[in-house]
């Protein structure tokens, strides 16, 4: 039985949620399922995860290759998400 719900969200998480479905080709209530299956479902882990460090330009200085505003930064954060959400999370 599907029942509806109010989430009350801080607007900038609700936003970040909306350009994931949207670059996944989802619905927000989709994408909100399926985060919530995880949490509920899933044993919290003790074993250590491989922590992965952030690009760092090898430039001499300024923005790392390819990003010239915010936008470009966020799109490139998606799209590792993405990539993340289909490699489950590992």
């Amino acid at each position: 039985m599907i029942r509806r719900t109010t989430v009350r969200l801080p607007s900038e998480l609700l936003k970040k949620a909306q350009r994931k479905a949207a670059a996944e080709g989802r619905t927000l209530t989709g994408l909100m399922e399926e985060g919530l299956r995880y949490v509920v479902s899933e044993k919290p882990s003790n074993e250590k995860r491989e922590r992965v460090m952030p690009r760092v330009s090898t430039a001499g200085g300024g923005q790392a290759p390819g990003v010239r505003t915010l936008r470009d930064l966020e799109e490139i954060e998606d799209a590792e998400y993405i990539e993340r959400l289909r490699n489950g999370f590992r």
